[in-house]
């Protein structure tokens, strides 16, 4: 399996299917998130960690990789995630809709597993769409 089908698997499959018991086989014990030029500690629990606060707002989301790019050990992967607003998220109450956000994930992959994790869900253009935030 390359890196990119690894990558694929993990969000398609173990993420979007809530096989939390299966992260450890697909990111490193020392994983470390990139938010632009920081890097701190994630780890398998960490990642599992940020899951279960995720199924906690959207307890049936899935994700759907649409694009990737490789660039030796990073993987640059498009998605589109989906899920229904049941619990509150930054304040906003939850509306029982069925929302849908894109975003973007870049993965370093060596040995197999996922060694560093960053990206960005565009979180806006649904809030907005659905009128869950407005201008100022």
């Amino acid at each position: 399996m390359t890196s990119a089908e690894m990558v694929k698997y993990f969000y398609e499959v173990v993420l979007s299917g809530n096989q939390l018991d299966r992260i450890p086989d697909f990111i490193a014990p020392d994983c470390l998130l990139r938010t632009v030029e920081t890097l701190a500690p994630l780890g398998a629990e960490g990642m599992r960690e940020h899951i279960r606060a995720t199924k906690c707002t959207y307890p049936d989301y899935a994700m759907k990789i649409t694009r990737q790019f490789c660039d030796g050990d990073f993987v640059v992967s498009e998605f589109v995630m989906e899920g229904t607003h049941q619990g509150e998220f930054l304040g906003i109450r939850p509306t029982g809709q069925k929302l849908t956000f894109s975003g973007i994930n870049i993965d370093k992959v060596s040995g197999g597993k996922i060694v560093e994790h960053g990206g960005a869900v565009n979180t806006f253009e649904t809030f907005f769409a659905h009128h869950l935030i407005a201008p100022v």
